[in-house]
């Protein structure tokens, strides 16, 4: 589900905007997205803030995983 970035527009505000529109993120969909290389402090922003967001783990070969996160319904 690809964002537009709006030049008035933080980081965050783009990311909670994302999940609250019932978007999955991850790392590099962050990234590609929003141009933000460290989700997970925005993600403990959030959850600071009262957002009940989950974490799944999600595994790909050799060993590499990365989280996915997604408001809690």
């Amino acid at each position: 589900m690809p964002y537009k970035s709006v030049k008035n527009k933080s980081q965050a505000t783009m990311v909670r905007d994302a999940l609250l529109a019932g978007a999955k993120l991850t790392p590099l969909t962050a990234l590609n997205s929003f141009g933000c290389f460290r989700l997970a402090p925005i993600i403990c922003l959030m959850r600071k803030e009262g957002y009940e967001i989950d974490t799944k783990m999600v595994a790909r070969g050799n060993g590499f995983s990365f989280a996915e996160y997604s408001l809690t319904k």
